[in-house]
């Protein structure tokens, strides 16, 4: 099993994480793309993932799978370990829910902020950029932290008494926030003590 990726991006990075919880990193093969050199646009890459995204999954019979929620189901599946999709039709579903609520809302959101009203990864890479619809994206983010926040006053976790991919697409979007600049405001202090809590654990702190 390979994964095509760059270390310390986002999507990589809830990757990574999920791989870790599952006791699986060690099983396998970290291939880096180099994104800044636009490899991830070249025809071999595109050929494994049309989206020209990391990461990107290959499996031991050549099949590729991209998207990082299907690679991270994948994993889920695949190794052993508690379970971080959920276990019944009903956590799956609250799974699902709060990790498209926190991909979306909160991590696409400052990616849109990043790449669109900013230099992002700079000109060569940023070629079609709408600043209006970047802003537009950064208030989307504070209006998520906010809604998350008001659902950690009442769970242990994003979709409820289990660490979950939603706990993990948040925290990825926390520190895509901290990289891109838009605050995180202190008064959020149910999402802030959640995220020092995920920062602790051994899939993040090693």
């Amino acid at each position: 099993m390979k994964i095509y990726d760059t270390e310390g991006f986002p999507n990589p990075a809830r990757v990574r994480i999920a791989l870790a919880e599952k006791g699986a990193t060690n099983d396998v093969e970290f291939i880096a793309v180099d994104v800044m050199g636009g490899e991830h646009r070249t025809d071999t890459f595109k050929a494994m993932n049309p989206d020209a995204v990391v990461p990107c999954l290959e499996l031991a019979d050549g099949t590729h799978i991209s998207q990082c929620n299907a690679i991270t189901e994948y994993i889920d599946g695949h190794f052993e370990g508690p379970s971080l999709t959920g276990k019944t039709p009903k956590e799956r579903a609250q799974v699902s829910m709060m990790n498209l609520r926190a991909e979306n809302g909160l991590l696409n959101a400052v990616g849109a902020y990043f790449h669109h009203a900013t230099p992002g990864l700079g000109p060569d890479l940023e070629t079609d950029q709408c600043a209006e619809w970047g802003n537009k994206q950064k208030e989307v983010a504070g209006q998520t932290m906010r809604y998350l926040n008001e659902v950690l006053a009442d769970n242990a976790f994003l979709a409820g008494s289990e660490f979950s991919i939603a706990d993990i697409t948040a925290f990825a979007g926390l520190a895509f926030a901290d990289f891109a600049k838009v605050e995180i405001p202190e008064s959020l202090s149910n999402l802030n003590a959640w995220r020092a809590k995920v920062a602790a654990r051994p899939s993040i702190a090693g």
